[in-house]
């Protein structure tokens, strides 16, 4: 039931480049894995519209039933879950790309992620499966076969595992404790994402980190003054570099990170079989590192930086000085917010997406 990983070693060098390579025109088609992580990455983020927690579990789902959709052929690694019967003939493209499309549609009797794409899907999976060869004769319905047991697999799996469920209930107002913010003083959308079933760790509890500085302690003190003074809207010392890092960083993170690992698979030439472990590596490492990071925000509950900064004078620090009309860098008044729009996000501080993801994914300290 575990993914047994042997490391595909990926130097920091090799991850500057793609980066770079982000504002490059789109790579050229490396193989089904890439093509539909694609795919699928624009039916979670820009047709379905998930906020980045919630489309880290549809990445798992669909990127870990590829894996072991191509794996069920290959057969040189340990399943992530139990994988059908196949002959090394069968064809590992049609495999993988039928374990995506369903996973993401579903099947009449079993609902995918999102049903009502399927008349817009089901057009580039059928073309999709028509230009693949059929050597020898009848491996590309063996994939296609194949694909579709991984992908009921995974749904079956998955279905019950907290998506969607009970949100957890807010810490009463006190300093140190978060509350909806301005402008738009909104609500997470996705609250329950701590309480989902993790992918690979027992449960999320044991990602759970120390906990947030205390207000009085010279370590939140540093930090209050850094981001009081280089996060404002107004600030004087935060560089050309650092406004720029911060703009990169608001992308939605798994949609990013997706596009990262697709521009390293084809610069690094991996075939089919690397490239369905590592988009499943990644994607389930991003999952749980959404789950766990989201079950330790509503553990601590903690204000954001534009909260601690307007209502210092509560928080009894004497080092710590009240703005009452502090503004972040981003903020709707601002040009440096369109676009796209950029506000302080509508979800609890202590970790950040982003950073949680770095550690899990790029074992970044």
């Amino acid at each position: 039931m575990n993914l047994q990983v042997k490391k595909i070693s990926i130097p920091p060098l090799v991850i500057a480049a793609a980066l770079v390579a982000l504002v490059s025109p789109t790579v050229a088609r490396a193989d089904a894995v890439t093509d539909w992580n694609l795919i699928a990455s624009n039916a979670i983020v820009v047709t379905a519209g998930q906020p980045p927690p919630v489309s880290a579990l549809s990445f798992a789902m669909v990127q870990a039933a590829v894996y072991d959709a191509v794996n069920a052929i290959d057969r040189t690694h340990q399943p992530y879950l139990p994988e059908p019967p196949s002959n090394p003939t069968d064809s590992k493209e049609a495999a993988a790309t039928t374990a995506a499309f369903r996973v993401l549609v579903g099947f009449p009797d079993l609902p995918g992620l999102f049903p009502a794409q399927l008349s817009t899907l089901q057009p580039q999976y059928d073309a999709y499966i028509a230009g693949l060869p059929d050597n020898p004769p009848g491996s590309r319905a063996n994939g296609v076969a194949i694909g579709e047991a991984t992908a009921r697999t995974m749904l079956t799996n998955r279905q019950n595992d907290g998506r969607f469920g009970p949100s957890p209930t807010p810490y009463p107002a006190a300093p140190g404790i978060w509350r909806p913010t301005p402008p738009n003083f909104a609500n997470d959308p996705a609250p329950w994402i701590g309480n989902v079933r993790p992918f690979l760790v027992p449960s999320a509890e044991m990602l759970r980190t120390d906990g947030p500085n205390a207000l009085t302690s010279a370590a939140y003190t540093e930090d209050f003054n850094e981001v009081k003074e280089v996060g404002s809207l107004t600030s004087t010392t935060r560089t050309p570099d650092q406004t720029d890092a911060a703009i990169f960083w608001q992308d939605h993170a798994h949609a990013l990170f997706n596009r990262i690992f697709r521009t390293l698979a084809v610069s690094q030439q991996l075939d089919i079989v690397d490239s369905a472990r590592l988009f499943a590596m990644e994607n389930l490492a991003g999952a749980d590192a959404s789950i766990g990071c989201w079950n330790d925000k509503y553990y601590w509950q903690f204000w954001r930086p534009i909260t601690a900064i307007r209502e210092a004078d509560t928080d009894g620090n004497p080092d710590t000085q009240a703005d009452p009309t502090w503004l972040p860098l981003f903020d709707p008044s601002t040009a440096v917010c369109h676009p796209p729009l950029l506000v302080t996000p509508p979800r609890l501080q202590q970790q950040i997406l982003h950073y949680a993801k770095l550690r899990a994914v790029l074992g970044h300290p």
